[in-house]
């Protein structure tokens, strides 16, 4: 196991545990009711028209974020062991 193998198994136990601390610190989407759901019920609010600038918007941006951190991550601890032989 090399060094970078190490480094990058690192990396992704870190990303990993940012990810999940991201999430679990959300707020849940809760369903009002079914009938809202099938009858499309308008659920316009203050943080419907203000989606970009509150904190539950930033933390999901950070969070998308973070997702494609790890896809890169995984993708190269996986594909730089097969160029480095």
């Amino acid at each position: 196991m090399s060094a970078l193998e190490v480094v990058g198994g690192i990396v992704l136990l870190v990303v990993c545990a940012i990810l999940i601390i991201l999430c679990l610190s959300q707020e849940q989407k809760s369903q009002d009711s079914m009938s809202a759901a099938l009858t499309g019920a308008s659920t316009d609010s203050f943080y419907g028209k203000n989606e970009g600038r509150t904190k539950e918007a930033i933390l999901a941006k950070i969070t998308r974020a973070f997702g494609i951190i790890l896809f890169i991550v995984v993708l190269a601890v996986n594909l730089v062991p097969l160029f480095k032989k």
